[in-house]
């Protein structure tokens, strides 16, 4: 599987867990069960990330929050929220991903998820974070 769609899948995850993060275990596990492309090893590189960034979370949003004007995360829409929280986690612990590619991935998610205004405000503030 191609790493932008393994990506794909990470932010589908943690916009799903966005709404619910008690059950965040189960709806990992039940989204990687559906994944029957996904070899083993990529369910378990997804399962870990999503976990990385949970962890990161209030860490993640503090630095979110640092970088924007008039549009803190608990205003955000979940879409632009959950692709952020992926690329900002990227930029700032993921050494296997250069911040250009954590960006230009972002935006291009932006592109197929989020609305109109969704990839210049996601290359806005991970513009600035960079």
């Amino acid at each position: 599987m191609r790493r932008s769609k393994v990506r794909e899948h990470i932010f589908k995850m943690l916009f799903s867990i966005g709404f619910d993060a008690a059950d965040a275990d189960e709806q990992i596990e039940l989204y990687l069960e559906q994944l029957e492309e996904a070899s083993e090893e990529e369910r378990g590189y997804m399962r870990k990330k999503v976990k990385d960034i949970a962890a990161h979370e209030e860490e993640i949003d503090a630095m979110i929050n640092e970088h924007t004007t008039g549009w803190k995360t608990g205003r955000m829409n979940k879409v632009d929220l959950s692709i952020l929280r992926l690329a900002v986690y990227e930029m700032k612990w993921d050494d296997e991903v250069p911040v250009k590619v954590a960006i230009n991935e972002a935006v291009e998610l932006a592109k197929n998820f989020s609305g109109d205004e969704g990839p210049a405000f996601v290359n806005g503030v991970l513009g600035k974070l960079a």
